[in-house]
């Protein structure tokens, strides 16, 4: 099909180190940053209507609001206050699956390849049939680089709808419930808001029910689904809090709580001491007063998947809807969560949780790390060009000094010598200290003062090499034009294989371990979790790996109009990342 039969644009994946990308993403961050406070559109759901949402099978409907501005969630009949009645609803006594999606809207073959799995009536993984979750929730960043509604439409809402264009004719129309993560947050939030929270929506055969960026679902056998919006460092708004404590004077003791947070704050406390505060908070004071327990905690924004357990709680991360993978070797093995050094007064006991499982495995994970070198000049020609660009100026700022130094007569134009170091070495040391980073340490600053050191030494081995050939004696402007013809993208690709030994080395300090691999945007190693409330009450999780996304798709005009409108061209094959997860 072409993109106007398709109604959308397939994008490629996203060149994570394109100038004008980056560029224009710090734009975007920067004005997110300073002005996110003042426009902050969780405030303005206050006005909105609140509603709890109950997915359990043959449930009455849903627990809503009486469309009041104060936003509280008023009781219709279906639930009596408290949730007293909650296990003589014939409703708690079903089955229910639900499939759970992260960081999803880069690139068509590997956002696509995610949808189509997810689309189908059931998938056959390791011998065992899974049906498709009649709920599907996402985690989070349904779009990059970053949010409009052209970009939802070509990166996200396309795909899906051509994976489920209609509900399907054999069973129930799946729901869909999204949670912005940062990515989505970059327009104010204005377009997330638009497609998911107008309460009768639909993305193709999906409906969408929330209302609001936050939500919380009742699940049979008396498991609860809590989704919370804590974005761009914030903490959680008043508005929300008081939804959620209005939807917590339903639990009771012994109640099971799935929590989802838009990022795996309890890895991010490694590096970040305060990344856990914002979840501990609400744990501490809205859910264990009610006597309920958090079993599980969800969240995407790395790009991988990997357990931390302990008997009472499982973390999990499943950020592999569709963006470029995040490695799994740099996961530390042990955590304490919350972290036992922090400067919150109040906090929950520490309690030590080990990594159980990953996908990919660590192993596989090194060995991704090493194909930087290869990746990221082929991914990032842009980059590439900027670099020889930047050491092109060098060779002339190098030129231009040693002539006035030698006393000969300055032959090209002049380029100021100790801007260019300057350039050079505040880029690096720029480089190595990204938002994510945390506090600045001795090793960002030495690492990106080694990385300088050695762009500028290729810039003294190209001026070395340049004078060696007595290019600089040619005729005017023949020097500039071999500058730009050769001498360009030989050092453009030299200098992007300094950047790769330098993002090799600094990630094991822990340094720039995202640019790693978002330079290398590799596609493959996608994962999501598939998610079985038994009849029993057991809460069984499947994580299903994808080695490989499709690469070559077909159309399928003739099939049912519930069928996706393209098919692989070889079949997608799917496995469990580690054994089924159970929590009675």
């Amino acid at each position: 099909m072409l993109p106007e039969q398709l109604g959308f644009t397939p994008r490629r994946g996203v060149p994570w180190l394109s100038p004008t990308l980056l560029a224009g993403t710090a734009v975007r961050v920067v004005l997110a940053g300073l002005f996110g406070a003042y426009l902050d559109k969780r405030e303005l759901q206050n006005a909105l209507h609140a509603e709890i949402f109950d997915e359990r099978p043959g449930a009455a409907g849903d627990v809503r609001n009486d469309g009041n501005a104060a936003g509280e969630v008023q009781n219709d009949g279906n639930v009596e206050p408290g949730g007293a009645a909650g296990n003589r609803d014939d409703a708690d006594q079903g089955e229910l699956w639900l499939d759970y999606v992260a960081d999803l809207g880069d690139g068509f073959n590997a956002t696509y390849s995610v949808a189509y799995l997810l689309a189908q009536p059931r998938l056959t993984v390791d011998g065992a049939a899974l049906p498709r979750g009649r709920v599907l929730v996402m985690g989070g960043d349904q779009v990059y680089p970053t949010a409009s509604w052209q970009q939802y439409e070509d990166r996200f809402k396309g795909p899906y709808e051509a994976a489920l264009p209609r509900a399907p004719l054999d069973g129930d129309q799946p729901t869909m419930y999204a949670l912005p993560g940062n990515h989505d947050w970059y327009d104010g939030l204005t377009a997330f808001l638009r497609l998911f929270t107008r309460g009768h929506g639909k993305v193709g055969g999906w409906r969408t029910r929330q209302t609001r960026s936050y939500f919380a679902i009742r699940l049979p056998h008396r498991w609860w689904l809590f989704a919370i919006d804590a974005q761009l460092d914030a903490y959680i708004d008043d508005p929300q809090l008081h939804y959620f404590r209005r939807v917590a004077e339903r639990l009771r003791p012994g109640d099971r709580i799935i929590l989802c947070p838009p990022n795996p704050t309890w890895v991010e406390a490694v590096q970040d001491r305060q990344a856990y505060d914002t979840v501990d908070y609400f744990i501490r004071t809205v859910i264990d007063p009610t006597g309920a327990q958090v079993r599980l905690m969800l969240s995407g924004d790395l790009h991988h998947y990997a357990r931390y357990t302990r008997p009472d709680r499982e973390l999990i991360t499943c950020g592999g809807g569709g963006a470029y993978l995040y490695p799994t070797h740099r996961l530390p093995q042990r955590l304490d969560v919350p972290p036992k050094t922090t400067l919150v007064r109040k906090k929950s006991p520490s309690e030590e949780y080990r990594l159980a499982a990953t996908f990919p495995t660590r192993s596989r994970s090194r060995q991704l790390a090493a194909g930087v070198f290869t990746r990221l000049p082929w991914r990032n020609p842009g980059f590439v060009s900027l670099l020889g660009t930047i050491h092109l100026l060098l060779l002339f700022a190098f030129l231009g000094a040693a002539q006035r130094m030698s006393g000969l007569e300055q032959r090209l134009f002049t380029i100021p010598f100790v801007g260019m170091v300057f350039l050079v070495l505040g880029a690096t040391l720029g480089f190595s200290m990204p938002s994510t980073a945390g506090r600045r340490r001795f090793r960002h600053w030495a690492l990106g003062a080694g990385h300088g050191a050695a762009q500028l030494g290729l810039g003294v081995f190209g001026a070395w090499a340049w004078t060696r050939l007595s290019f600089h004696d040619l005729p005017w402007p023949l020097p500039l034009l071999l500058g730009a013809l050769l001498y360009l993208p030989v050092s453009g690709l030299l200098a992007g294989w300094i950047v790769a030994g330098y993002l090799l080395v600094a990630s094991t300090f822990d340094v720039n371990v995202n640019e790693l691999f978002a330079a290398q945007g590799i596609v493959d190693h996608k994962s999501f979790l598939r998610l079985h409330v038994g009849r029993d009450g057991t809460l069984t999780i499947y994580p299903i790996a994808v080695d490989r996304v499709g690469r070559r798709w077909r159309p399928a005009p003739d099939a049912p109009a519930d069928r996706p409108w393209l098919e692989p061209t070889r079949p997608l094959t799917v496995r469990l990342a580690e054994e089924p997860i159970r929590l009675g």
